[in-house]
């Protein structure tokens, strides 16, 4: 068989369902090879957004979402959806059709060293120059990417390597586990934790990742020890849970600020430090840190790690939990917390002006869906509403990028999302500058008759940008952009259209929306007044 015949049996072999991607002439052997795959291909209108389609997957199944582009501007592409998923820690396999070898010494059509180029964004790259490491490489890539913490691999195939003829077959799947933490380790964190005073949980992705929320919960429950999520651990206990609060993660003042000031002794579970820096909650590494994970922290001044508990999270807090005596803590303070961050929601249900508030769309939001439903937001200033006011009940219920954080990664990821769970409804919420970057995915939705609701917040402008220069400058520069009729791009591509005219119009919309069983799109006026208004909120809150 030939070299590209062999790359798609490695890929069946590692259990691949889709790969996505847009095809070119450099990988013409490969997408023939397909037509005679299990592997369904799913044709993408730009890389970028393949990329994060495979992110997405990749993040809710656990198993490396796989993306395909060809060379040049096709792999340039996909680079920001690889480097996405690389520093979201979603596992991702990306191919890239190559020049041939023959041509590689020399300047050549489209030609880039796309080894090179890759390296900085992935865990683990190689380009197949001999046919015979195929299986070698698909099985390193594999196991590379799926390796806490997990990340993205990138395979570069060349032309003429594809098309050669091949003697050889998949290496066997190996499974491979985490250890766990010694007794004695386990014992110095029960220590830790039973000498602190006021001890607070910082749950990140890590929890959802290594399938430890049911442990983390009861950990809790035991123990009376507040918790508060990273923007991409939203969801480790539920918001009902009167020890949680909620969600951290702007770079200003919160409620939420008051609770690590209040601690002195904060136990990081499967946190990252690219979801949240350090010295946003943490400045001077005033308060000592519990680092609980698969593998030690980056160093950093702020993240001043007491103790290491390092391996399977899952094991080691159902371990943690053994070594641990019940609490009665007097925890009257995160009753205020979460009172003050929940009467901010709770204010605005009942909200009728128009363009609607961040808030009140939120609050419509979340009442019209189910507690395992699933949100993906993408980035602007209304990611920064959804992190600190969409409450949730399950983990992986609102996907928010927070690493690289890429703009226009709601609409693919919602594709993705509704690929992997087709009983849940899935939303993409997207401000007009994100959605624009990814809008020609509609159409792929529309072609695999995917029923995702998209909720547009539209303003006009790039919102987070202005809020931060108002904050800092007391004037904006560069933010304003025109919009399409959206309603009739939507139609355009086969979605069905909703139009806000008046804030009471909206529950019914979404309503009516996530019922449907159809591609829709909501689009919906927002007041983005409400940023400058909650920057003074917060500039005044004591703790």
């Amino acid at each position: 068989m030939k070299a590209a015949q062999l790359l798609i049996k490695c890929l069946e072999n590692e259990d691949v369902e889709y790969i996505f991607g847009v095809p070119g002439e450099e990988n013409l052997d490969i997408m023939d090879a397909l037509l005679d795959s299990s592997i369904e291909f799913i044709v993408t209108r730009h890389e970028t957004n393949a990329a994060f389609m495979a992110g997405t997957y990749g993040r809710l199944t656990g198993k490396p979402g796989v993306c395909l582009s060809t060379l040049g501007p096709g792999a340039t592409n996909l680079l920001t959806g690889v480097a996405n998923a690389n520093m979201d820690h979603s596992p991702l396999i990306a191919i890239t059709g190559q020049a041939g070898l023959d041509r590689q010494h020399k300047i050549s059509h489209q030609y880039y060293d796309l080894v090179s180029v890759f390296e900085p964004v992935t865990k683990w790259n190689a380009q197949v120059k001999t046919t015979d490491i195929i299986p070698e490489v698909v099985r390193k890539a594999f196991r590379v990417a799926t390796k806490e913490k997990p990340g993205a691999a990138h395979i570069d195939l060349p032309e003429d390597v594809a098309a050669m003829e091949v003697d050889s077959s998949p290496l066997e799947m190996m499974n491979h586990s985490l250890p766990e933490a010694s007794e004695r380790v386990i014992q110095e964190a029960a220590n830790l934790i039973e000498k602190a005073e006021h001890p607070l949980i910082l749950a990140g992705m890590g929890v959802e990742r290594g399938q430890a929320a049911d442990s983390l919960r009861e950990l809790v429950e035991k123990t009376r020890i507040p918790v508060v999520h990273s923007f991409m651990g939203k969801g480790a206990i539920s918001w009902r849970n009167e020890l949680s609060l909620l969600t951290a993660g702007l770079s200003s003042n919160d409620y939420i600020t008051c609770g690590f000031r209040e601690s002195d002794l904060i136990i990081a579970i499967g946190f990252d430090m690219a979801e949240y820096p350090p010295g946003n909650w943490n400045p001077g590494g005033r308060t000592p840190i519990l680092n609980i994970d698969t593998i030690e922290a980056e160093t950093d001044a702020s993240y001043p790690v007491k103790h290491h508990v390092l391996g399977d999270l899952n094991e080691n807090l159902q371990a943690l939990h053994k070594a641990l005596s019940p609490s009665s803590r007097d925890n009257k303070w995160v009753a205020n917390v979460r009172d003050k961050a929940l009467n901010e929601l709770e204010t605005f249900e009942n909200d009728s002006g128009f363009p609607v508030k961040p808030q009140k769309i939120i609050a419509d939001l979340r009442a019209v869906l189910n507690d395992e439903d699933i949100v993906i937001s993408d980035v602007g200033a209304h990611k920064m509403w959804m992190a600190r006011m969409y409450h949730t009940y399950e983990p992986n219920t609102c996907l928010i990028s927070n690493g690289l954080a890429s703009m226009g990664v709601a609409v693919p990821g919602a594709i993705a999302a509704k690929m992997v769970h087709p009983d849940k409804k899935v939303v993409a919420v997207c401000g007009d500058g994100a959605f624009q970057m990814s809008s020609a995915e509609l159409e792929t939705a529309k072609r695999l008759k995917l029923p995702i609701v998209i909720l547009l917040w539209r303003d006009e402008g790039y919102g987070l940008i202005e809020w931060k220069q108002l904050n800092e400058f007391n004037r904006s520069s560069h933010i304003k952009f025109g919009n399409p009729d959206f309603i009739q791009l939507a139609h355009s591509y086969g979605f069905e259209a909703i139009e806000i005219q008046n804030t009471g119009e909206l529950k019914p919309a979404l309503e009516k929306a996530v019922e449907m069983n159809k591609p829709v799109l909501i689009d919906c006026p927002v007041d983005y007044s409400e940023n400058m208004k909650l920057t003074e909120k917060l500039g005044k809150i004591l703790c």
